[in-house]
């Protein structure tokens, strides 16, 4: 029987010669993305929640605001979880606190009518 291939040998390390690459060369490239995702991912992230925090922390009655889907109105109380919004003279309805996604200049509610 003919072989067309024929068996590949590896060869022997050179005597003396320095491993193919140390632990730090391996692990390196896992490193640098980790690095990555933290500095464009990670910490973007963490900015925006914190100001998200900052500006639910600081509202006030009086506040315009933007909630989540898209509803437009004037804090009348707020609260822990739940906070009622003037939409319209007369109209209030109940939002989750969390969902306020924008504080609004003063009078811009007057300036979209």
């Amino acid at each position: 029987m003919v072989h067309i291939i024929s068996n590949a040998w590896a060869a022997a390390p050179a005597a003396g010669a320095a491993p193919e690459g140390s632990v730090l060369v391996q692990i390196l490239p896992f490193l640098v993305i980790a690095v990555l995702m933290y500095v464009l991912i990670l910490r973007p992230q963490n900015k925006r929640a914190r100001e998200q925090r900052a500006m639910l922390a600081a509202l006030a009655p009086g506040d315009e605001v933007v909630a989540a889907g898209g509803l437009l109105g004037r804090l009348t109380e707020v609260g822990p979880q739940y906070s009622m919004v003037e939409v319209a003279s007369g109209v209030v309805v109940k939002i989750q606190t969390s969902s306020v996604q924008l504080v609004l200049p003063k009078d811009t509610i007057g300036k979209a009518r």
